[in-house]
């Protein structure tokens, strides 16, 4: 034991990386639906190996914070700039009057309970599960000109309270909108109905016939042997597809064989005749219906071997070089367009979140759309519809490195009123530049490419990396500042995650007038809570909730980051 010790202490790298691999495995982990969630057991972890008295270097540790939020920024950018538009004025209104509820009650709370400038951050960040905050927070009270002491007391009780008042941040959020708050808006059973309602008014016309609800909606294939008399009269594919189209189906003819001949390459006027055989493709609600009136299906695995293309694209804004402006268009108007021919929308992705493919679902620049169909066909749509991803693993990092440095030094800058400091700190001025090079990006997105992966590296090893030194670094005082607050401090989290809850359910349906779903789904995004639309989209069996969560989710991630700022400023 004393050598392990004497290693973690002499190579403090080793330390870090045992806390990444315990956390991450700990964090996965669940029991009954229950889990402790990778940053706290990363967090928990750290505390643990932190009784080993381990050096930590805080230049590690901020370098890994600005990435973490340059990377959160990058990610909502779009969706940020794009909830400033007329429609989304509305969503992005509620969701900075439910952030500033979320301020002022966990204010109210830490001053009832008379916590310092340290343990108000830790709780907002627990209660409202935003772990960006500690960071934040740190770099605030680091500028304070507290004495030493004082100042490492603060900023060591910031991981205990953000520990204590996590489980029911998540827990609990989860809880009050999936059950309580369907609840208040008339019952499950109610808000289902809505569901449906919202649906059947956005083109959903299958939502009523059983299993639809929990139907994955992705394109099919499908082979069929033609048997209707109604092809005896020399119908072409452009009249089936049209047909089709009349019963509000959108299905394409793929292939076609006739006798031992296959074609590959279809033209609209080919007739069709009985005993043709024919392959159909289209979304998964599209190909199971009424399509089998053409004849029996058929296994022709000959005939439905064929190379098909999946293609991810950013959808841009306006260019000369397009057939249609994408951006605000829904679904529908996009169909029509004649670059669509032979392609279907398999899923569409928003600040990382799949919102439903419906007819009047509406398209915003920097939304990801999966395109399928052939190769030519989907390529000719891609180009139409936005950029397709580039086909590279690399990240720009002179675009990377250029916008934490350009936000840090911007967020550095500081007014001085009565001899305190206020700045946004480096870790809000990176977080700033994430959310302008992202939003810069969907415009100009043959710059600044930085791959889903990477992304996804940066998001969860930035930010964890960051957690590890700080449950290390805290460690050796952890344990004594959780009994001396941690009792009060979770019922402190519990006033200040269901309040602001409870008060923004109201607000949403009574003052806002949203649909009920996508109110709660508005109360989930301001929130930043993505344990709470799932349980409140498995509740209702329904995506709709989605639709309000996107643009609120990338508000209210922004907000409530900076909010480490203005707690810790409140407080001191």
């Amino acid at each position: 034991m004393e050598w392990i010790t004497d290693l973690l202490r002499s190579h403090p790298e080793l330390a870090i990386y045992f806390t990444l691999g315990a956390g991450f495995l700990i964090g996965k982990i669940h029991y009954k639906g229950f889990g402790l969630g990778i940053v706290t057991s990363v967090l928990l972890v750290g505390v643990v190996v932190g009784q080993l008295e381990i050096p930590m270097t805080g230049a590690l540790k901020q370098t890994a914070f600005l990435l973490f939020l340059f990377a959160i920024g990058y990610k909502v950018g779009p969706q940020f700039f794009a909830g400033l538009k007329k429609e989304g004025l509305p969503q992005v209104l509620f969701a900075v009057v439910m952030c500033v509820i979320i301020l002022l009650t966990t204010w109210a709370v830490a001053l009832a309970m008379g916590y310092n400038a340290g343990e108000a951050a830790g709780l907002l960040s627990g209660s409202q599960t935003i772990s960006a905050v500690i960071g934040v927070a740190d770099d605030t009270i680091r500028g304070l000109g507290l004495s030493q002491d004082e100042m490492q007391k603060m900023i060591d009780i910031i991981p205990v309270a953000y520990a204590v008042t996590y489980i029911f941040g998540t827990a609990g959020s989860a809880w009050i909108l999936s059950k309580l708050g369907p609840k208040m808006l008339g019952g499950i059973e109610k808000v289902k109905q809505a569901c449906r309602e919202l649906e059947s008014n956005m083109g959903n016309d299958e939502v009523d016939k059983p299993g639809f609800m929990d139907a994955k909606r992705e394109v099919e294939f499908r082979c069929y042997l033609i048997e209707n008399e109604w092809f005896k009269e020399k119908r072409t594919v452009s009249d089936l597809e049209t047909f089709f189209g009349k019963q509000k189906k959108r299905l394409f003819v793929e292939r076609i064989r006739k006798g031992k001949r296959i074609i590959d390459n279809i033209m609209p006027y080919e007739v069709l005749h009985i005993g043709d055989e024919v392959v159909l493709s289209g979304r998964h609600e599209f190909t199971i219906g009424e399509e089998k009136w053409i004849g029996t299906e058929i296994e022709d695995n000959e005939l439905s071997s064929f190379p098909v293309m999946m293609i991810k694209v950013t959808v841009a804004s306006k260019s000369k070089k397009r057939e249609m402006p994408i951006d605000g268009k829904n679904i529908r108007e996009l169909r029509l367009q004649k670059f669509m021919h032979g392609v279907s929308i398999q899923k569409i992705r928003r600040t990382g979140v799949n919102i439903p493919v419906f007819p009047e679902t509406k398209l915003n620049t920097g939304d990801t759309v999966e395109l399928v169909g052939k190769k030519i066909d989907v390529m000719t749509a891609a180009k139409e519809i936005g950029y397709p991803d580039p086909a590279t693993n690399e990240t720009d990092i002179i675009y990377l490195s250029a916008g934490i440095l350009i936000g840090a030094i911007v967020g550095s800058l500081a007014l001085h009123i009565h001899g305190i400091p206020i700045s946004l700190s480096t870790s809000g001025g990176a977080l700033i530049a994430g959310l302008v090079f992202g939003w810069w990006r969907a415009h100009r997105p043959t710059m600044g490419v930085i791959p889903d992966a990477a992304l996804w590296i940066f998001n969860n090893m930035g930010l964890n990396i960051f957690i590890a030194i700080i449950g290390i670094s805290a460690g050796p005082g952890f344990i004594t500042g959780f009994r001396e607050i941690g009792l009060s401090l979770f019922i402190a989290g519990i006033l200040a995650t269901s309040i602001p809850l409870i008060i923004g359910i109201f607000i949403a349906t009574r003052w806002f007038k949203f649909h009920p779903a996508i109110a709660l789904g508005c109360c989930a995004g301001a929130r930043t809570t993505t344990a709470a639309i799932g349980a409140l989209q498995e509740t209702l069996g329904s995506e709709t909730p989605a639709l309000g969560y996107t643009i609120t989710y990338a508000v209210g991630n922004t907000l409530l980051i900076l909010w480490g700022v203005f707690i810790t400023l409140m407080i001191a």
